[in-house]
C-alpha cells in the first residue's frame, strides 16, 4: 500500500507526536546506513554530551571560539576541520555537510541554528533553543520553510517516564486538568561580583567571538566562560531558560498546549545584568478541544518564595513527594512526576488503578530520533514545531519577570504582548552586525 502523508500523519498521532508543517527533506545519502555528515558548533560541557550522542555519524567540522575545547574534540575525531568562526564553517563547508549540531551558550542558539536552517541543513539545537521568545518564533518558521529535521535537545524527553505520564493524562486518569505546577530547588544561577579590574583575554579565548551578538564588555576570568553565563541575562536566563523546557515539556505534552494567552510573574526585583534565583510565573492557556482552560506555574527557588505554596494547598507532605516536581491538578484526582517517577494522589484512591493500553513506543533515543529523522524523512518528538512553542513560552515568563513582575496578555498570532515593557524582552537589541533579522 502507498504511504500518503495523510495516512503517515494519521499513524504517528497515536504517539503523541507533533509534525512540522512541511515533511523534512532526505540527505543526500542514498542509504539509511551511510552516515551523516556533521559540523558542530561547540565542544564542551552540553555540545559535548552532544557530540557523544552523535558519535555514530561522520563529524566533518567543528567550531569553538575556545581553542583548548576545540583541540580536544580534534584529537577526539582526527581527519574532522576546526574552525574558532562557526559562520566561517557553515560557509565553506556547507556543500560538505547534511546536519549541523549547536550547542554554545542560549545567546547564540538563534545566530548559529538560523544559519544552518537556511543553508537547508537538518538542525540540533540545544535547549531552551533560542534565547528570546522572537527567536523561537523565527526558528519555527526557518525549519518549516526550509523543510529540514529538527530537535532540540531536551533529552529527557526520550525517557520512559515522560510516556507513561502522558498516556495516564490522556486516558483521563485523574479526569480534565485545569491547573499545573512545576517547581525546582536548584538551578539558582545569578551572575557574580564584578572583580575590581578586568583580566586579560587568555590566548586560547576569542573573547570578540564568544560575545557575539550581546553588547561588547570587558573579560573576566570565569566570570562568564565557560559555564557562568547561565547566569547573566544576556547570555542566559537563568534557572528558568536552562530547566524550563525540561519540566514544562510534560505538562505541553500531555496537554496539548501551544502559546498562552496571559502571563503573569512575581519574585525579586530583577537586576538589569543578574538573573533571579527565585521567580514564580502563571501562564494560563485557552481551552483546546475538549480539554480546559489551564493555568500553569512555574516555581523556581523552592515553595518558600512563592505566592503559592504548593505542599500546603494540595496536602502533601515530604514523605509524600521530595524534591523537585510537576503536579496535574485534575478534577478527579492528582499526579506527581519527576523526570524519572511519577504517582497519582491521593495513592488510597488510586491503590487499584490499572495503567492504561501503550500507546507510545519506547524512544529510540533522543539524538538517534534525530538522526533517523534526517536519513529517513521520520518525525522526531521535538522538532521545532512543538518544542519552539514551549521555549517561547518559557522566554515569555521571563520577559514578564524582567519588566517588573507584570501581568500582560499574549497575542500568539503576532507574538507581542499588550506591555511595551515585556515585548522589549520579547525582541531584543543586537550587537551592530549581528542583527538577527540578516539571518532571519
Amino acid at each position: 500500500m502507498t504511504t500518503t502523508r495523510r495516512t503517515f500523519v494519521k499513524s504517528i498521532a497515536a504517539a503523541g507526536i507533533t509534525l512540522p508543517t512541511a515533511l523534512p527533506r532526505l540527505v543526500r545519502a542514498a542509504s539509511a546506513n551511510e552516515k551523516l555528515n556533521i559540523a558542530c558548533v561547540g565542544t564542551s560541557n552540553r555540545a559535548r554530551a552532544d557530540i557523544n550522542g552523535l558519535a555514530s555519524e561522520n563529524f566533518v567540522a567543528f567550531a569553538d571560539v575556545d581553542s583548548n575545547f576545540l583541540g580536544k574534540a580534534l584529537s577526539d575525531y582526527t581527519g574532522s576541520k576546526g574552525y574558532e568562526d562557526y559562520r566561517e564553517m557553515l560557509d565553506k563547508e556547507q556543500k560538505n555537510i547534511d546536519a549541523v549540531m549547536v550547542g554554545t551558550p542560549d545567546h547564540q542558539h538563534a545566530h548559529a541554528a538560523l544559519r544552518a536552517l537556511n543553508l537547508g541543513k537538518h538542525t540540533y539545537c540545544e535547549k531552551p533553543l533560542a534565547h528570546t521568545a522572537q527567536e523561537c518564533r523565527l526558528m519555527i518558521a526557518a525549519a518549516e520553510r526550509n523543510k529540514v529535521s529538527t530537535q532540540m535537545g531536551t533529552q529527557i524527553h526520550a525517557g520512559d517516564n515522560y510516556r507513561r505520564v502522558v498516556e495516564k493524562i490522556q486516558a483521563g486518569a485523574i479526569g480534565p486538568v485545569r491547573e499545573v505546577h512545576n517547581w525546582i530547588y536548584g538551578a539558582m544561577y545569578s551572575g557574580a561580583r564584578f572583580p575590581d579590574k578586568p583580566d586579560p583575554v587568555p590566548a586560547n579565548l576569542n573573547w570578540d567571538l564568544w560575545v557575539g551578538p550581546a553588547q561588547p564588555r570587558d573579560y573576566y576570568d570565569k566570570l562568564y566562560h565557560p559555564f557562568n553565563w547561565r547566569g547573566w541575562w544576556d547570555f542566559g536566563g537563568g534557572g528558568v531558560a536552562d530547566f524550563g523546557c525540561h519540566y514544562m515539556d510534560l505538562p505541553f505534552w500531555a496537554l496539548g498546549l501551544e502559546y498562552p494567552t496571559g502571563v503573569q510573574a512575581w519574585g525579586p526585583e530583577p537586576k538589569p545584568l543578574r538573573c533571579s534565583q527565585s521567580t514564580m510565573i502563571e501562564y494560563r492557556f485557552p481551552a483546546r478541544g475538549d480539554m480546559p482552560a489551564l493555568k500553569m506555574y512555574w516555581h523556581l527557588g523552592g515553595t518558600h518564595i512563592d505566592r503559592i505554596d504548593v505542599y500546603k494547598k494540595f496536602g502533601l507532605t515530604k514523605e509524600t513527594w521530595k524534591g523537585n516536581g510537576i503536579l496535574f491538578v485534575g478534577d478527579n484526582g492528582m499526579l506527581i512526576s519527576d523526570y524519572s517517577k511519577h504517582k497519582l494522589l491521593p495513592e488510597d484512591k488510586f491503590a487499584d488503578f490499572k495503567d492504561p493500553p501503550r500507546t507510545i513506543a519506547e524512544s529510540i533515543g533522543h539524538h538517534n530520533e534525530w538522526i533517523k529523522a534526517c536519513k529517513e524523512g521520520t518525525p522526531t518528538t521535538c522538532n521545532f514545531s512543538y518544542s519552539g512553542k514551549l521555549a517561547e513560552t518559557v522566554q515569555l515568563g521571563i520577559a514578564a519577570h524582567r519588566a517588573g513582575n507584570v501581568e500582560c496578555n499574549f497575542d500568539p498570532a503576532t507574538g507581542k504582548a499588550d506591555n511595551d515593557a515585556v515585548n522589549r524582552f520579547i525582541f531584543k537589541e543586537y550587537r551592530k552586525g549581528w542583527e538577527i533579522d540578516k539571518i532571519a
